[in-house]
């Protein structure tokens, strides 16, 4: 049964989510009875936490605007949710101008944090990476249960294989053992990327699909290579889809990204040859997507020599795309009377 003064606490929780609170749900809520809530109540009064009571029939208690601000309660996944906000803020370049209070603000809530807590965020920090470079207009994402993420951050600083429970597109239910590597905030979604020492591959798995992390004894040699966002990226470039595209694209590889990103496609350059010689050198683009209409549009924008390679079908959507273009850029004929 919980202590006085921890209901107490958790009454002032309930009212800073917002609205009017009845006494009957608030008693509900702490399991007590309303003369007790009553009781409770001014107890925060005597705190000088500004609470008002509403009367009539939908009355109860809010919280009403004060000369000081009351204690700010945060859960851990609230915890967890600002100091990561804090940090993308400030590396997408948000924060320019207050640099300094994102910094301090950030240092006020650590120093409050359990230290079961701090410990887990250290590890988060440390251990997340971003694909998007610094100041580029961010897509935040929304971060996971810290049921999930803390395990997983700390499963990646010390090593530690972890299980987990995974539920895929698809709908199909699974649980495994992962070796993680690193974890990766893409375009607006949270990655772990780790090896499956069931089939001894690299895999990519979705935090929000995650159930269930739990770490799990033992401990594995982290791997040399690509760092986690490459890994990422590189997973979801060959991730199967109906359509196996491939290009081939002259200019420099900084040209072909800007329309053919890393998590769409993948680039090797081709040696040169006779026909073609070295400058600009050609790239061979692979891509897996679900539809191809809209392909077109992409490849009329790189403004660069390319030669569709497969599917025949992509080449007949190019062909149909430029004769609309070259119907629309044609001029109009006479007019009629």
């Amino acid at each position: 049964m919980a202590r006085p003064t921890a209901r107490v606490l958790t009454l002032l929780e309930l009212l800073q989510s917002g609205g009017t609170r009845t006494v009957a749900e608030l008693a509900a809520r702490l399991d007590v009875d309303e003369r007790t809530v009553r009781r409770y109540t001014q107890h925060l009064l005597d705190l000088d936490v500004p609470v008002e009571s509403v009367r009539g029939r939908y009355g109860g208690y809010r919280l009403a605007p004060g000369y000081r601000m009351p204690p700010l309660m945060l859960s851990d996944d609230e915890a967890l949710a600002v100091l990561l906000g804090l940090v993308a803020g400030q590396r997408a370049g948000l924060m320019t101008s207050t640099g300094v209070a994102s910094e301090t603000a950030a240092a006020k809530i650590r120093r409050v944090l359990p230290e079961r807590l701090g410990r887990g965020l250290d590890a988060v920090l440390g251990t997340l990476t971003f694909t998007a470079p610094r100041g580029a207009p961010p897509a935040p994402p929304g971060p996971p249960p810290g049921a999930v993420l803390l395990p997983l951050a700390d499963a990646v600083r010390h090593h530690r294989p972890v299980m987990i429970r995974y539920t895929g597109g698809d709908g199909r239910r699974s649980e495994r053992t992962l070796h993680p590597h690193g974890l990766v905030a893409h375009s607006g979604k949270w990655y772990v990327t780790g090896t499956d020492p069931a089939i001894g591959a690299d895999r990519t798995f979705r935090l929000d699909r995650i159930s269930v992390a739990r770490t799990l004894p033992g401990s594995f040699v982290a791997p040399t290579g690509p760092d986690p966002a490459d890994r990422v990226l590189s997973g979801l470039a060959k991730a199967p889809y109906r359509h196996e595209v491939s290009l081939r694209i002259q200019g420099t590889a900084e040209r072909i990204r800007l329309h053919l990103p890393a998590d769409l496609a993948t680039l090797t350059e081709l040696p040169p040859s006779a026909e073609t010689g070295s400058e600009p050198p050609w790239f061979r683009a692979e891509l897996r997507v679900e539809r191809l209409n809209w392909l077109p549009g992409v490849l009329a924008t790189l403004d660069l020599p390319f030669t569709i390679e497969r599917p025949a079908g992509l080449r007949d959507l190019v062909a149909a795309l430029a004769e609309r273009l070259a119907r629309a850029a044609a001029p109009p004929g006479p007019k009629g009377p």
